[in-house]
Formats: C-alpha cells, sequence, structure tokens
C-alpha cells in the first residue's frame, strides 16, 4: 500500500488553505470584538482595571502589596504541602488497593487442592468477603463527593479521640477519595494486558504476587500514566476544599484578602494563573517522565546491531594470519 493511499484525509489544496486561514482570521475578529464588548468594557465601566484594585497585586509601591503577597506565599506553600502529601499518600494506597484487588480476583479462581476440604472451603469464603469488602470501599468512597469525604474525616476522627492538624484531616480526605480512583486506574490497566504474559510467568513459576509486582504493575504505571497524571492535577486542585474544615490554603487565604481589600475578581485572577501554572508544570513533568520511560523502553528493546560483513571478513583475515 502506497503512502498516499494511507493518509486519512486528503492534503487541502491553495483554494481550501485560503479558506481556512481566512476562516480563522474572521473567528479570531470576532472572538475579540466579543470580548471587548462582553468582558473588556462591562469591567472597564464598573473600574475593575483601576490601580486601586490591582494595586495591592502587581505594584509593589503600594502599602499592600508586601502583606497581601506574603499571604498569598503562605497559602501556596500550605496548597503545596497538603497537594504533595495527599499525592504520595493516594499513590501508595491506589497501588496497595490496585494490588490486593488483582491478588483477592486470583485467589478466587484457586481451587486449594491440597489442603483438607475445610480449610479450603474457609480460604475460598474468606476471600470472597474480602473482595466484597474492598469492593463496596470503592464503589462508596468513589461515589461520595470527596467535600464530604474531607467533611466527615475532619468531624468523624475527634469524635473517636484523634486529633490531628487541620492539613492531615484535608490529606486523608484526599488520599481516601483519590487512593480508590487511582486503584480503579491501576487495576484496569493491569486487568487489560494480554493474559499470556501472566500465564507465562507463571509457567516459569513465579507465584501471583511477583507475576503481579513484576510484570503487570510496571506495564500498567507506564500505560496509565497520562490518567494517573489527569488525576493528579484533580488532587492538586481539590486541595482548594480546605476551606470547609478552614485550612489556611490559597483559595481560603485569597477570600481573606477579598473581604479586606473588596477585589475579588483581581485575587481570583491571580490565584487562577498561579493554579494554571503549577498544574501546567506538573503536566509537563509528567510528559517528561513518560518520555524518558517509553525512551528506556524502545533502547532496551533494541538488539545489537550485527558488524558489517567488511569487518567480519577482516576480523576472519586477522585470525588466520595469526
Amino acid at each position: 500500500m502506497s503512502q498516499q493511499s494511507s493518509v486519512l484525509y486528503d492534503v487541502p489544496g491553495p483554494r481550501q488553505r485560503r479558506i481556512t486561514l481566512i476562516s480563522s482570521l474572521v473567528a479570531a475578529v470576532v472572538l475579540a470584538v466579543g470580548a471587548y464588548f462582553l468582558i473588556y468594557r462591562p469591567l472597564a465601566d464598573k473600574g475593575q482595571f483601576s490601580m486601586e484594585l490591582w494595586g495591592p497585586l502587581v505594584d509593589p509601591g503600594n502599602e499592600n502589596f508586601s502583606l497581601v503577597w506574603d499571604r498569598i506565599g503562605i497559602g501556596l506553600k500550605n496548597t503545596l504541602a497538603a497537594a504533595a502529601l495527599a499525592i504520595v499518600s493516594s499513590l501508595v494506597v491506589g497501588t496497595l488497593l490496585a494490588v490486593l484487588r488483582i491478588q483477592l480476583k486470583s485467589l478466587l479462581r484457586r481451587r486449594f487442592t491440597g489442603l483438607a476440604t475445610p480449610v479450603a472451603y474457609l480460604l475460598r469464603g474468606l476471600s470472597m468477603l474480602l473482595s466484597a469488602v474492598t469492593r463496596v470501599c470503592v464503589e462508596v468512597f468513589r461515589g461520595l463527593p470527596v467535600v464530604i469525604t474531607i467533611f466527615f474525616v475532619a468531624r468523624g476522627f475527634p469524635e473517636f479521640g484523634v486529633t490531628f492538624d487541620t492539613l492531615w484531616y484535608l490529606v486523608i480526605g484526599l488520599t481516601i477519595y483519590n487512593g480508590v480512583v487511582i486503584a480503579e486506574i491501576l487495576r484496569s490497566g493491569m486487568e487489560g494486558l494480554p493474559g499470556g504474559q501472566a500465564e507465562a510467568a507463571a509457567a516459569i513459576g513465579l507465584s501471583p504476587l511477583q507475576v503481579t509486582r513484576m510484570i503487570l504493575l510496571p506495564q500498567a504505571f507506564r500505560i496509565m500514566l497520562p490518567a494517573l497524571i489527569s488525576q493528579l492535577v484533580v488532587v492538586l486542585k481539590d486541595t482548594s476544599l480546605g476551606f470547609i474544615i478552614s485550612y489556611e490554603e490559597t483559595l481560603n487565604i485569597g477570600k481573606q484578602i477579598i473581604g479586606v481589600l473588596g477585589n475579588p475578581i483581581q485575587v481570583y485572577v491571580v490565584i487562577a494563573v498561579l493554579f494554571i501554572a503549577v498544574n501546567y508544570s506538573l503536566s509537563k513533568l509528567a510528559q517528561y517522565v513518560q518520555h524518558r520511560l517509553s525512551r528506556g523502553r524502545k533502547t532496551a528493546g533494541t538488539p545489537a546491531q550485527n558488524p558489517p560483513p567488511a569487518a567480519i571478513m577482516s576480523q576472519a583475515e586477522g585470525a588466520g594470519g595469526n
């Protein structure tokens, strides 16, 4: 099959390219005009672009500039601390839960031959019970809104005499929700792999846990990395829900600044830019890691190149001369 016939769409000609260019320019002009009349003009008429409102955020000479950015810096540090802890703990909990569910599923297929019949029935019943419990936990915590999970963690733990700093209530709530989501991502990734890999590993004597740890899990991480990164970005954004337990993250401190200065649009624009910058950096880091993993996989799978025939002949002649 020729290369041209494998192309899904015809290459646009000069006329089609001109039409596309003109349409893009017209759409850009329409969007610019709409943004001017629907966004800029109403905000300008209400004085939302005045330095009285923007000064505390962009003018170093403003008397409130250093105070505002000190508070935003504290909120950003608290946000990143909660996000980092929640990301690490969610990955650990999610990985362990995914491995546990895979192992329980393999146990359900075992007959436990060689054991006494009561013991075999007991082990099968225990496997079924644990599998059902983990399935219920996954469905319940994945179905609950994360804000409710955080609220019940912060209110429920003290009822049992367990008290932590506010940061840990937020981290535990985020971990419970995102841990089960990551577990399902990894489990689906492992179950989506060709079954022949697990069968071949079992044929050479690997236990089910070794098969999961050495073969299935590394591939699932690599294959499901885009979905994992998307979920980690969600963890970072969900730290803003800490306001319900009075955790001083970026959004909560932004509300405090708005209460004093009365400039909600300006403060929220700055906070939005900060979140976009952090999330974009996290996404680029994930793309870099994925690229490194894929390149390392290709390099590892590249066979050693054979020497050219001329080199083989010279080596043979040299050996014969000796």
